[in-house]
């Protein structure tokens, strides 16, 4: 039976990837550097290996008899001192040097739908140059490019919550965000196929006003959006990119990118966004009620 390591097996996907493996009986082993937080969720101690990706010294001689290596590591808020190139790049590399010299076969890795074109930005920056050295390992490899997360979207509803949504330009550019369990089944069905690049979003095709009503419509509050001119979005990339580290600046600049412009996948899973806000706002009640 072919064996996974999932990399990144404690982020919000890498959890998902984790329960997907788990209902399919899948014989997988996920790498954290904190035992615990898998412990918790019911994986046996046999199943997790201890280790920090930034270290190359602790995987050493951890993957062997793995077939497949699925990562998901990367960091969207810079912290611990760690730099875009030191996680998303680098820690990935010590992940496919390690492989190669355990023979693995095949490499997963998750970057970002378009992040070809955005190379500009720190971020796909240090991702793209990782799946660049993917791609000329020769390792069997698949580059997965999902649209942006059901997770994501929680900024609507953060703005939502003031009764007011704020878009830069009209609103018009559209996206199929997706949900992790949805990207989690695709990644898995991907393991025994021979697909290079693996673009994938959810099942609904929105623009940012349909999403912006949505988060609205969820927190039962009139829909006002308001439009903003481009010309400040990009504005405020220059003022950051001016007076602030990439720690600052490089979420908010990726979003800011991702927001202008059209990031449609073809569409996938059965998760809609109006339920997922539906869900969270009960679940932000709960917790007000409690």
């Amino acid at each position: 039976m072919n064996k996974i390591l999932i990399a990144g097996s404690t982020g919000y996907l890498g959890q998902h990837i984790v329960e997907e493996l788990q209902q399919r009986g899948a014989n997988f082993v996920a790498l954290a550097r904190n035992k615990g937080k898998l412990t918790n969720k019911g994986i046996a101690a046999d199943m997790i290996i201890e280790a920090e990706v930034t270290l190359p010294e602790t995987l050493k001689g951890q993957f062997d008899g793995v077939d497949t290596i699925i990562s998901t590591v990367g960091i969207t808020r810079q912290k611990d001192g760690l730099t875009y190139m030191d996680v998303d790049y680098q820690a990935n590399s010590n992940l496919l040097q390690e492989a190669k010299r355990a023979g693995v076969k095949k490499f997963i890795y998750i970057s970002s739908i378009n992040g070809q074109q955005m190379r500009h930005l720190k971020i796909m920056e240090a991702k793209e140059k990782f799946v660049d050295e993917l791609k000329q390992s020769g390792l069997s490899y698949t580059i997965v490019r999902p649209n942006g997360f059901f997770s994501d979207m929680k900024d609507f509803l953060d703005m939502a919550k003031g009764g007011r949504v704020y878009l830069f330009g009209h609103g018009d550019f559209k996206l199929n965000p997706i949900h992790g369990a949805d990207l989690a089944k695709a990644i898995v069905e991907s393991i025994d196929d021979d697909i290079k690049e693996l673009v994938v979003g959810g099942p609904d095709i929105l623009t940012q006003n349909e999403i912006g009503e949505l988060a609205l419509s969820a927190l039962q509050k009139p829909k006002k959006i308001s439009h903003l001119p481009d010309w400040i979005r990009r504005a405020i990339i220059r003022v950051l990119h001016a007076f602030t580290s990439s720690k600052t600046y490089g979420p908010i600049e990726f979003f800011m990118t991702m927001m202008a412009q059209d990031n449609v996948a073809p569409r996938y899973g059965v998760h809609r966004l109006e339920q997922f806000f539906r869900t969270e706002v009960d679940s932000i009640n709960e917790i007000s009620e409690s």
